[in-house]
């Protein structure tokens, strides 16, 4: 039985319709779509400097980490630091971002160094 001549007519453009479709699509995944609405992803622990100031030097871990929070890093190998960083970004694009650090020297705080700091940490030489 022979091939009816009209089926296979269309296949050459089938193909290329679909790598033009294909093309397109890929190009959108690096530009984005416009008018598409990103939410603000917030990583880390919140820190504002109000709860920086409520830290005193002296204070121990536990009376640190009811008003800082747990802190996000706390070094296994170095005991005596607590790093609290903080980032908020919508896409690619960094809104906010901050890095609080606490030195302990064994359960009493001496330290803070990082973006926000206490008046007291603040008049310390390093």
């Amino acid at each position: 039985m022979p091939l009816h001549p009209l089926k296979w007519k269309f296949k050459p453009m089938r193909s290329i319709f679909l790598a033009a479709a294909l093309a397109m699509l890929t190009a959108c995944g690096n530009f984005g779509f416009p008018g598409v609405y990103r939410i603000d992803v917030e990583q880390g622990n919140i820190v504002t400097q109000d709860m920086v100031d409520q830290l005193k030097p002296g204070m121990n871990q536990r009376q640190v980490r009811f008003i800082m929070g747990t802190p996000l890093l706390e070094d296994s190998f170095n005991r005596t630091r607590w790093d609290y960083p903080y980032v908020i970004r919508n896409g690619t694009k960094v809104i906010r971002e901050a890095t609080v650090t606490m030195h302990f020297d064994g359960d009493s705080l001496v330290n803070v160094s990082g973006d926000y700091l206490p008046t007291w940490a603040a008049n310390q030489v390093p």
